[in-house]
């Protein structure tokens, strides 16, 4: 759904206390979004919360309301986990924005950049910490912090962190906070790990679902070109020029982003580039020149793709398609934000139709599919009953959006369609994903789901058993944000 406002509706009886409601009004908040309407009143009330929302849907606000006013009226500390730098930085601007003069301190403690001042700030005692789970269990090995103060914890982005490794980090965390504390989970998408993680490590959590997992923007129109790995280049040049606005492009490779972003700029484009061989201040100085207009285009990996919420982003051009089929959702949500139009484009070499087809099935959308010269081919759709394939697999539905008709059900794993001729002769690298998972359940079911509010969506809640004793953690993944 689209990053709409509940116009009939304000802040006010959203359980806030009179001097936050101030910040939001100077700070222009008028209207709250569906996950903010449903998700602070059971979180100012105290509630353990998970919230199923896309990206784009105002879930920082949801959550950082709650998590000001708890430490405002306790003595313990907030914590705010997330997966990556770039967001990392934008949650804790807006934490500080919405404290305004309050005396509120924070501190942002991520990966990339110089201890020295993270150091500083955690010795301030500051009343909330934003980092990233690496970051943070270095400065907890090594003495700058405990967390047995922390009475509200938040991971956002949940199910980003777990894709990428962090889970065994996420365990140490979880087992040094204090069992009394408060627990807000947001996440896109919700695989069986972060149910898993809500039954063991939260009270009782009240599940709140404005979008299912899956949902892409009813306001992004998307198409699939299928084309020879070779041939990719000349396409996105010709699409450069077509759509004259802001462009922002995924690589599956940090070494793939630079050589594009490089083409980019021989064809007389400004373009930057972000992903994890970029310094910390390379890669916000590429946000920023992407947000003020110094770049038209931006260049990124998927480590990142969380990290960019800039307005009015007229194209994404998946250039690859993402390891994570998941992922795709998170990519097309740069674009068609606050209500706005925006449009998806993805390539995909003739090989990479399963992968096609299974993003269809998690996003319950049949895609338009469309040759290198623009002209529309066969639907990607399952081979007849009885026929063989050559690759199985099982995929997930989600809910419908918009960009096509919702694709037809089958067991197998093949897939029909007609494949554009080769112009040029070229080895192609084409990859097969298998993706599997789905929606946990939280245990006992309440009698009656939660209501309230006129936004779009499905609100669902469901209520967990206590969580029990938590296991020892793995081994920690190598890389950190």
């Amino acid at each position: 759904m689209p990053r709409e406002e509940l116009e009939q509706h304000d802040f006010n009886g959203l359980g806030i206390t009179p001097g936050l409601l101030k910040r939001l009004q100077a700070l222009k908040f008028e209207h709250p979004t569906p996950i903010q309407y449903k998700a602070i009143p059971v979180a100012t009330a105290g509630e353990d919360v998970v919230g199923i929302a896309q990206t784009g849907s105002g879930k920082t606000l949801a959550f950082s309301i709650p998590v000001l006013q708890h430490v405002a009226a306790s003595k313990t500390m907030g914590l705010i986990l997330l997966p990556t730098r770039e967001l990392a930085i934008q949650v804790e601007e807006t934490i500080r924005k919405l404290a305004g003069a309050s005396g509120l301190r924070t501190a942002i403690v991520i990966g990339g950049a110089n201890p020295r001042p993270q150091i500083r700030q955690l010795r301030a005692k500051p009343h909330v910490i934003v980092a990233t789970p690496g970051r943070l269990i270095d400065h907890i090995e090594q003495g700058n912090i405990n967390l047995h103060n922390i009475g509200i914890l938040v991971l956002d982005e949940a199910d980003r962190m777990m894709d990428m490794g962090f889970a065994p980090q996420l365990e140490l965390i979880l087992q040094g906070v204090p069992d009394q504390r408060q627990t807000m989970l947001f996440s896109a998408t919700m695989p069986k790990a972060i149910a898993d993680m809500a039954q063991k490590y939260m009270k009782s959590p009240l599940r709140i679902e404005v979008t299912r997992p899956g949902t892409t923007a009813e306001n992004i129109d998307q198409e699939v070109f299928i084309v020879h790995k070779d041939d990719k280049m000349a396409l996105m040049e010709r699409l450069l020029k077509e759509y004259k606005g802001t462009v922002l492009i995924f690589s599956r490779t940090k070494h793939g982003a630079k050589k594009i972003a490089r083409a980019i700029r021989l064809l007389g484009h400004t373009a930057d580039e972000i992903h994890s061989n970029r310094t910390q201040s390379q890669r916000q100085s590429a946000l920023r020149g992407f947000t003020n207009g110094k770049y038209r285009i931006l260049v990124a990996t998927d480590i990142a793709s969380r990290g960019i919420d800039v307005k009015d982003i007229e194209l994404v051009l998946n250039f690859d398609l993402p390891d994570q089929l998941e992922d795709y959702v998170h990519r097309i949500g740069r674009t068609g934000r606050a209500g706005k139009s925006g449009k998806a484009i993805t390539f995909a070499c003739p090989d990479q139709k399963r992968e096609i087809y299974q993003i269809q099935q998690l996003i319950d959308v049949t895609l338009p599919i469309k040759s290198p010269s623009g002209e529309a081919m066969d639907p990607i759709k399952p081979l007849a009953s009885g026929q063989r394939s050559s690759s199985g697999g099982s995929y997930r539905r989600g809910p419908q959006g918009r960009g096509g008709s919702r694709p037809s059900q089958g067991r197998s794993g093949g897939y029909t369609g007609n494949y554009p001729k080769r112009s040029q002769s070229g080895s192609q690298g084409g990859r097969s994903q298998e993706r599997s998972g789905g929606s946990g359940s939280y245990g006992a079911s309440r009698p009656q789901g939660r209501s309230g509010g006129s936004g779009s969506g499905s609100y669902g809640a469901s209520r967990s058993q206590g969580r029990p004793a938590p296991r020892s953690a793995d081994r920690r993944p190598k890389q950190r944000p």
